[in-house]
């Protein structure tokens, strides 16, 4: 084992540990310290991850793997009362499953379709405390011009708006990268994304960057996440290629992380990742390299 590993690991070791420690470090410097600077925090999707054990059994398998924020895919189907129940016992937190759009957003007419599951998936979203979900825009339709995709894409975000907003939460755009998992995919290109959550033009819509998936279309990460991060809701982690942990591909996570953690981003990185290792690993050896980021920006 080499220094800096060992570096690393302690490091993990920190960042997994309980928030009591924190809480009192805090309440002993008196209430005029300054409060901490924002940085980002891991979640883990309990879609990729933990996968060999029931759905109910994977957000303590999360935390006890030291994160203590999960996020999945589809909600349909799930008893949102019971994952209520288990968030509540383990004191986690929810931070975003996929938003029901009552088909492809692309399509015409989708900003009158969207309406009644976007009802829906905002009142499961409140049972979870739940405070983002996430829409994909579905696949290219060949028969129309990519130009009025876009537009009914925007159209349907912003039907979808003002009822995100009463409800306090945040809808974001998922671009896919269509050169290896999604080769039909409308939406790929972060720059599209981003002029659909300008033309959109609500806080509460913004985009989901997924790092994979935009490593694989267009590569020049950090300039495009620290030129647009006021247009980002949320990140999906994993490296490329494989789509396994951080530190198995081409990617340099310690320094896309600590871009993202000099920005201030407050939210979470998602690990929507399938690891070569076991997942407990894994996810540990990402808290580590979360915290190596954030610690160094702070030197």
């Amino acid at each position: 084992m080499n220094a800096s590993l060992s570096r690393r690991q302690l490091l993990g070791l920190a960042a997994a540990a309980p928030a009591g420690a924190a809480i009192q470090r805090t309440l002993a410097l008196g209430a005029d310290a300054p409060p901490p600077a924002a940085r980002p925090r891991l979640a883990v999707c309990i879609d990729a991850l933990f996968t060999d054990v029931s759905f109910e059994e994977r957000p303590a398998k999360a935390k006890a793997a030291g994160v203590n924020a999960v996020e999945f895919w589809g909600w349909r189907g799930r008893d949102m009362d019971r994952l209520a129940r288990i968030r509540e016992e383990l004191g986690m937190e929810v931070v975003g499953f996929a938003c029901d759009t009552g088909g492809p957003l692309v399509a015409p007419g989708s900003a009158q379709r969207i309406m009644a599951p976007l009802k829906d998936t905002l009142a499961a979203a409140r049972k979870l405390g739940c405070r983002q979900i996430i829409a994909q825009v579905g696949n290219e339709l060949k028969d129309v011009p990519r130009a009025q995709q876009h537009q009914n894409c925007v159209e349907a975000f912003r039907a979808a708006a003002p009822l995100c907003e009463d409800a306090g939460v945040t809808l974001s755009i998922e671009t896919l990268n269509v050169l290896v998992d999604h080769k039909s995919y409308y939406l790929a290109t972060s720059e599209e994304g981003f002029r659909m959550v300008d033309a959109v033009g609500s806080p509460h819509v913004r985009l989901l960057f997924d790092i994979y998936h935009q490593q694989i279309t267009e590569g020049n990460l950090i300039a495009n996440i620290t030129a647009n991060i006021g247009k980002i809701s949320h990140f999906h982690v994993a490296d490329v290629p494989g789509r396994h942990q951080p530190g198995t591909g081409e990617i340099n996570y310690l320094n896309v992380f600590r871009a993202i953690a000099t920005t201030g981003f407050p939210g979470f990185l998602g690990l929507e990742m399938w690891p070569t290792v076991d997942p407990t690993q894994a996810i540990r050896e990402s808290i580590s390299l979360l915290a190596e980021a954030t610690v160094e920006r702070k030197q």
